[in-house]
């Protein structure tokens, strides 16, 4: 069980990565995207795209918990 946790928390880790720099990349383009082509939604709107990640990191942090604590009772 101890193993499984340390796994959840490497891949929460991996995913705020991930969600780091796609944001990022999305926010440039929509940067790009206001000045030269003249898109009326602010840039402020690629952080959208990081909740699917924020939430994959809340539940693999929530299991990598419970499975530390299973751990822990054996």
């Amino acid at each position: 069980m101890k193993k499984l946790a340390i796994v959840f928390v490497i891949i929460a880790v991996l995913l705020s990565d991930v969600m780091c720099a796609r944001v990022a990349y999305i926010y440039r383009d929509m940067l790009y995207a206001i000045e030269h082509l003249g898109f009326s939604a602010p840039a402020s709107v690629a952080f959208i795209y990081g909740i699917p990640f924020i939430v994959g990191i809340v539940i693999c942090i929530v299991l990598a918990v419970v499975f530390y604590k299973k751990a822990k009772k054996q």
